[in-house]
This record gives structure tokens, sequence and C-alpha cells, in this order.
């Protein structure tokens, strides 16, 4: 029997972890195979982006290598184009495939489907040129080494314009991802500007757009204004109920009028499900995720699973009619145990376990030692919540090793200096050899989304 799980995120790493300990004897007679198709081998824990961003964390240590983690298990770097539950089959494309532009089937016997979600972006003019996003480790490293140059372009021009547009930096997007990546980075720039003789704190302009009127949610009312008035305490501007209308040009048009020449447009408006789920035979809701029972099988579907971002679970620890489990790495991580523990059991005839899991609350980093947390009902703000962040996300990483290395560098980053080195040239490593060997380098490189020379 082969289970394939789509997806190595929270849901697809933590399952199979799960899978692994309950299915030990059957994997070891050879009757069960697990096989996690995944694009990437490794699993990124994304709580810590803002840190390796700032450089608090080292990017090996944000994520997890999913071979060494799943030894029990087949990876298969790809991704799933499509999937044909009532042939019990999947189309691949992985790194081989590649090559000849081709596909490869995969069959299965169950399914679980976590896929997570992808950045929701709008049609905003010069988006696609200029923008950047922040969901992997990839983009907080590479913006990291772009908030650094940016500091270097505006030390080294006597060009007012060039010099303003350097050192203004725009986020979209008032949730988790944009307020934690604004304060870390803008804590980071800060220190660095100690090291630039005429760059300073105060020349620099850190702007959040949130075309809500809140940000932070998920900490409550309160906290969120307390997080509005600490960002402006450190000068960051905080754009509530305005949009981002236009960056063509590098010029950040917001719907309240303002324009912004800037180099540095960060987007974190939100997420969507996965475009795989579309090209599925599986029942979906209307906003696009998969339709699930509270058993976190897919609802009216046999031998299919889901959780996740990418799944609507029924949420049963409240009262209230059609309201779903938000789609957080919260619940993510204990709807994976659920689900393996309940797929484990669906195999051996065993009943199934609902999943019931009440929000207990939620915590944000602000900067080093700054932070905002409203866990179990109280309300946390400054050091203490900051501690709590970060002893809460140390505990959640996956593998001792993680928490050891994490901690370490935590330890070592008490003790000494901030590194505050762009290693941009990292993101093109073939430029220097291709001028050595006769080319020309290009200017802007295709693909480059952060739009820096």
């Amino acid at each position: 029997m082969r289970i394939l799980i789509v997806g190595g995120g929270y849901v697809g790493l933590y399952t199979a972890l799960r899978l692994q300990r309950k299915l030990k004897p059957e994997l070891g007679r050879g009757e069960v195979e697990i096989v996690v198709v995944s694009p990437d081998p490794y699993m990124t824990y994304q709580p810590f982006l803002p840190e390796a961003a700032a450089g608090s964390i080292s990017p090996r240590h944000v994520v997890v290598p999913l071979r060494r983690v799943l030894a029990d298990c087949r990876i298969v770097v790809g991704e799933a184009q499509t999937i044909d539950h009532s042939k019990r089959t999947v189309t691949l494309t992985t790194l081989a495939t590649e090559e000849t532009g081709g596909t490869e089937q995969l069959s299965y016997d169950e399914l679980v489907l976590a896929p997570g979600s992808v950045s929701r972006t709008l049609p905003v003019p010069g988006l696609a040129e200029h923008g950047i996003g922040f969901k992997n480790v990839e983009e907080a490293i590479g913006l990291r080494n772009h908030v650094l140059e940016q500091l270097d372009i505006a030390s080294s021009t006597r060009d007012p314009a060039i010099r303003d547009a350097a050192l203004t930096f725009v986020f979209v997007g008032g949730g988790y991802a944009g307020v934690e990546a604004l304060a870390e980075l803008e804590d980071m720039a800060r220190y660095a500007s100690r090291y630039y003789h005429n760059v300073r704190r105060e020349d620099m302009k850190w702007i959040l757009v949130e075309a809500t009127g809140r940000i932070l949610p998920e900490v409550g009312e309160e906290m969120g204004r307390y997080t509005v008035t600490e960002l402006r305490r450190r000068n960051i501007d905080v754009r509530l109920d305005t949009r981002l209308e236009s960056c063509v040009d590098r010029i950040a048009v917001l719907s309240d009028g303002s324009r912004f020449p800037t180099r540095t447009v960060v987007w974190t408006a939100g997420v969507k499900p996965h475009p795989v789920l579309a090209a599925t035979d599986l029942p979906l809701n209307a906003r696009g995720r998969l339709r699930c029972t509270p058993y976190l099988t897919v609802d009216g579907v046999d031998h299919a699973w889901g959780a996740g971002d990418a799944a609507a679970v029924p949420d049963v620890s409240t009262d209230e009619p059609g309201k779903e489990t938000a789609p957080n790495a919260q619940h993510a991580v204990r709807q994976a145990k659920t689900l393996g523990d309940n797929l484990a059991r669906s195999l051996r005839g065993q009943p199934l376990q609902q999943y019931s899991h009440a929000y207990v609350g939620s915590v944000a980093s602000l900067g080093l030692h700054k932070g905002v947390a409203h866990v179990y009902g109280r309300k946390l703000k400054g050091w203490p919540a900051w501690f709590m962040h970060r002893t809460y996300h140390l505990s959640r990483v996956p593998t001792f090793n993680r928490k050891a290395r994490v901690l370490a560098e935590w330890t070592l980053a008490g003790l000494f200096k901030r590194e505050i080195v762009s290693l941009g040239s990292l993101e093109h490593p073939r430029a220097e050899f291709e001028l050595a060997a006769g080319g020309k380098p290009p200017q802007n490189p295709p693909g480059n989304p952060k739009g820096s020379s």
C-alpha cells in the first residue's frame, strides 16, 4: 500500500512523522510505503523567517531537511500538476522531467493533500516587476541582502533622488508576515546605520500599508493598537485603511494620494490556496479550499485526507455554525497529528477521532526585545511578549537538532554584535565567471524580484 503525501510543509512533515511512528511495524515488513512529494527537499519553519532576515538565525537553521527527518519515507522533489483521485494517480514534474520537458505519473492508495498556500497578489501595476514576497527562506535572505545593499547605495551617492528611493521601504500587509518582517528589518537597518558615516536612522522611511483599519488581528484589538503605537514611536509610518495602487517606475502610489519613490516593495497581503487544488477532482469550497470533515477526511470521498492552509476543516470546538479552523501553523501542526493517527486507524479498521482544538492565542515579534502576545486570555507586550515568542517557537520547531542550533545562535547573538554583511552576490554566483570568460553580466538579471542593480 502506498500513502502519498502532497506537500512538505507543516502538515506534510508532521503527518509523515506521525505515520512513521504509528505504522512502524507495517513499514518494517514492507506492507506500507510513504511517499512525500515536495517542491523543496526541506520544510521551512516560517515563524523564524523574520529573524533569519534580520540575521538573528542562520538560514540553514530555519529549514528542516526532509530526507534526514523522514528516514522511513521516500522523498520526491517535485510538484503535483494534476490529481485524478478516481484513478488514484498524480501527475508530477520533477527535476529530472524538467530536463526533458515531460511529466511522470505516480499511483497511490491513500492521498494526503497538503500543498499549503501561495501568496495572494492583486493586479497592481508594477508589482510583478518590483515587488518581493516574504513566504520562503530565499525571499527572506534576499530581502536582507537587498536592504543592506540599499544602505550601501545611499552611502555612496550624492544624488538625493537615488538616496531617498534607496532609503524608503514599503511593506504591504499588516498580518504576521508584514509586521514582523518590517519590525525585524527596521531594527537591523537602524543598528547597521551606525556603521555608515553618512546614513542616519532618521534618513530611512519605513512604511506599512494595510487595507483594513487594524493590524495583527490575531493578537486582539487592544494589542493591535499597541503595536501601531509602538511602530509609530519608532518613526515607522503606519497607513491603515490604505491600499497600494501602483509601483510603476519604482514609485509607490497609495490610495490616500501619497507617492513614495522606493526601490523596496514587500508584498505580504495574504495568501490563497495552492493552485494544484483546482487541478483535482476533489470537492472544494467557495474559497478554493479542500472541503473536509472534522475527521480530516475529504468530504464525501474515500481514501483522501486534507489539513492545513489548503483544507476547510469545521471547527467543532465552538458552537458557531459553519465556522472553520483558521489557516495557521497552530492548527496545521495539531491537525497533522490527528490526521496521521486517523489514517493509521483507518488502515487498521479502528474508529476515527474528530479534530478539536480551541485557539489558545498568538505571539508576534516586533524586533529585538520587543513583541506582543495574547495567550490564554493574558495580554503581554514588550520584553515578556518577545521572550514568550522565542520560547514558544523554540518549542515548536521540529527536531532537537534544530532546537539546539537555534538556541545556540540566540545565545551567541546576545554575546556578540550583529552581522551586517550583505551577500547579494550569492544570488548570481556565475556573474564574475561570465565576466572573466568574456561575457557581460546583466545589470538587472531576469527573475530578480527586488529590481536592484
